[in-house]
């Protein structure tokens, strides 16, 4: 099974205010970088956008290793938060 590792980052000037978020993706020496952004955001979800954003891009089952500096976007994973957050954001569209 293939490994990839995900950095990701988000912010927020202002909060709510604009924001933007950045995901850097590596597999096999292969790196890919993603980024995007918002006029009215939170820093909170410019985090777990760059987190959601990237594992969008994977094609197949893998192991994934995720790198955050946001408490949030941690304790969205160790305490399984992020199945009720992908809902959520879902439903927005």
């Amino acid at each position: 099974m293939k490994k990839v590792v995900i950095y990701t980052d988000g912010a927020c000037s202002g909060n709510p205010g604009p924001g933007g978020w950045g995901t850097i993706l590596m597999c096999d020496g292969v790196k890919k970088e993603i980024s995007g952004g918002k006029s009215n955001t939170t820093n909170n979800i410019m985090e777990i956008t760059a987190v959601i954003e990237g594992l969008k891009l994977l094609k197949y089952p893998c192991e994934v290793e995720i790198y955050s500096d946001s408490a949030y976007v941690v304790n969205a994973f160790n305490q399984n938060w992020i199945i009720r957050l992908e809902k959520k954001r879902l439903e927005k569209f």
